[in-house]
């Protein structure tokens, strides 16, 4: 067990570098000089090189990436151009609605894909399971943005349950927040249970014809403890992996969710960063994602040790 854990944050290293060093030289392969692209046309050339100093691109390369190694080791994501203010700063004033949006999302999406995908493999070919996959299949091609924008016109406009956009006033409260969530997070959430529940369905087909649920139906076991217990606990392998994947696909797919909503989360920053050529923030905030998207899929493989024991020994 513990060199299957050591594999994995030997794997998680070998990853983050690799980010890295591409999010290090998407800056360098900018067309003409990065410095005078994120000030703009009308910049002086003082401003100009005053900015390529700042970001060390007056030195050699080497040196470059190894003080932007250096940095990023002690938590300098560096500092954003427009803001003026650290980059690690910027993000983490817009952590909270990207994180409760994501997890809110990832809730929904689970609660609706978990027994559905269940529940239709246990009747295959019924017209339940031929409904739960055209429902299925449907979802997966509707756009999360325009589902919003349907939303928002019957549920905001048209009724007023809910919030148009926003995240609530300064004061708001926990609960308040979670309101202006639920549509956003509907949105987000409808459109990635397809893709749990396809896969529960056909995780649950491969286990629902193995000998040992035929056995433990012979055995007179109850129906319900044969599936939740025997066949869903030896399915749960690939269900934690599409499940932890939604999970880090929905934190850079809300980007566009939070736009829709007006949401001041880090996706409506990356947006406004990408629209003012805020270089820092970009690479920081693509950083973080792809931080977060593979401490989740560690996070999925340890939990392969307590589901199955073959993984232990």
């Amino acid at each position: 067990m513990i060199r299957y854990v050591f594999q994995r944050l030997l794997g998680m290293i070998v990853v983050m570098m690799l980010v890295v060093t591409i999010v290090f030289v998407i800056v360098r392969v900018t067309p003409g000089d990065p410095a005078a692209v994120m000030l703009g046309p009308d910049a002086t050339a003082q401003d100009v090189a005053d900015l390529r100093t700042r970001l060390g691109l007056d030195q050699p390369i080497l040196v470059q990436y190894g003080s932007y190694v250096l940095s990023l080791l002690q938590g300098d994501l560096g500092r954003s151009i427009f803001l003026n203010i650290p980059v690690t700063a910027a993000l983490a004033q817009r952590a909270e609605p990207t994180f409760f949006l994501t997890v809110f999302a990832l809730i929904l999406a689970s609660a609706v894909a978990l027994p559905v995908g269940i529940y239709a493999a246990y009747r295959r070919g019924s017209i339940i399971d031929q409904a739960a996959t055209v429902i299925a299949m449907t979802a997966a091609s509707v756009p999360s943005f325009w589902l919003g924008l349907i939303l928002i016109q019957y549920f905001a406009v048209k009724f007023g349950v809910f919030p148009v956009s926003g995240y609530g006033g300064p004061g708001a409260s926990f609960f308040e927040r979670l309101h202006h969530l639920v549509l956003p997070a509907v949105s987000l959430g409808l459109v990635s249970s397809a893709l749990i529940l396809r896969f529960t369905r056909a995780a649950m087909l491969d286990v629902l014809n193995e000998d040992y649920i035929r056995t433990a139906r012979s055995k007179g076991l109850v129906e319900r403890r044969v599936i939740l217990k025997h066949a869903l606990k030896n399915a749960l392998i690939p269900i934690l992996t599409v499940i932890g994947l939604t999970g880090a696909v929905l934190v850079a797919g809300a980007v566009v969710t939070e736009t829709v909503f007006a949401l001041p989360g880090v996706g409506s920053l990356v947006v406004s960063a990408v629209l003012r050529r805020d270089y820092p923030v970009i690479q920081g905030a693509l950083l973080v994602i792809a931080g977060l998207y593979v401490l989740i899929n560690f996070v999925i493989d340890m939990l392969y040790l307590l589901v199955d024991p073959r993984v232990r020994y």
